[in-house]
């Protein structure tokens, strides 16, 4: 009897210790938490993500690929209570950095995780390195735990048939085209120059920022898609291969020779110009001090003649007495 007793009680702290106690959790500060009550995930009555603001970056019939249930979702705090038949899901919300060459189920990919090959539109192999800022979606529970079996995978595959599709149909914008229409405007940079002669290396590494924006419009779709929200993506670097490498480093060295030459003739020139302007400024000063004299005695001429048909010869006699008494020598003429 006493076997039996012990059995029972043996058998009920059990059941207390493995089902009631081990049912009370808590949730960290930065996680979130979804409960499953015999494998089915409480949910927010009929709701689904394409109510949800973050299904506006999805196409129409991505919309129709991508629905899922949104999912009550337990906040920070305890401690909580489970039953024996529900489970626990715990996600870290924490944002968190990952190289973007990293392939997550072949680590020995892209040079051991380290650097994306993409080919760009003039057949050149490019090493491409930079990270990626990503977070678990709290508004996506669902379809990160159990839409994907493994949602950075897709996510990461995702972003580089993106990029590479980017990469390889990156076209110089168009001002840097407009320079090259017209051969009165300075020398194009080598950027320009080597976009327009088929290599598209410099155009890229000058355009990084664009590139990154797009990245960050065409991803922010991965939210809806697979619960995860790309914060930032962050191309930090783009290599040729050295062959082409090099190349570019003679064209650079030519180009910025030829924009010194040029700017040196520019320079002279504009000295020159000026120094011609303040020539014709300064002869036309003379010439217009020489005539204002002139100009001057016209005047006083054309007043005296107002004065009667006498009053020119006086003046002029007058004029001729004080130049011969200035005159140290007069020679007349004399008829004979």
């Amino acid at each position: 009897m006493n076997i039996v007793i012990g059995a029972v009680i043996g058998f009920v702290a059990w059941f207390l210790v493995r089902y009631l106690v081990a049912g009370v959790y808590t949730v960290d500060q930065n996680e979130r938490a979804v409960k499953t009550s015999f494998g089915r995930a409480e949910r927010i009555g009929a709701a689904t993500t394409l109510q949800d603001p973050i299904a506006e970056s999805l196409l129409p019939d991505e919309k129709e690929r991508y629905v899922y249930p949104q999912v009550r979702v337990i906040p920070p705090g305890g401690p909580y209570f489970k039953w024996p038949w529900e489970k626990v899901y715990k996600v870290s919300i924490a944002t968190q950095t990952i190289n973007m060459a990293s392939d997550p189920e072949t680590p020995s990919a892209n040079q051991g995780g380290q650097v994306l090959e993409a080919v760009t539109k003039d057949q050149l192999n490019t090493g491409l390195t930079g990270q990626l800022r990503y977070r678990v979606s709290e508004k996506n529970l669902y379809s990160y735990l159990f839409g994907v079996k493994r949602p950075i995978v897709h996510v990461m595959g995702y972003f580089t048939s993106v990029l590479r599709e980017r990469i390889a149909n990156f076209e110089a914008p168009a001002p840097a085209a407009a320079v090259l229409e017209h051969p009165k405007t300075p020398i194009p940079p080598p950027e320009v120059a080597t976009a327009a002669i088929g290599i598209s290396i410099n155009d890229l590494r000058k355009n990084l920022r664009d590139i990154n924006e797009h990245m960050d419009r065409e991803c922010k779709s991965s939210e809806a898609r697979y619960g995860i929200a790309l914060d930032a993506s962050l191309i930090t670097g783009i290599d040729p291969p050295r062959e082409v490498e090099s190349a570019l480093a003679a064209i650079n060295t030519a180009y910025n020779q030829v924009s010194s030459d040029i700017s040196l003739a520019q320079a002279s020139a504009d000295q020159k110009l000026v120094q011609s302007k303040t020539a014709v400024e300064i002869e036309t000063l003379r010439a217009q001090a020489e005539v204002e004299p002139l100009k001057a005695l016209a005047d006083q001429l054309r007043e005296l003649r107002k004065n009667g048909p006498d009053a020119l010869p006086t003046y002029v006699r007058n004029v001729r007495l004080k130049l011969f008494s200035d005159a140290r020598r007069a020679i007349l003429e004399v008829n004979p």
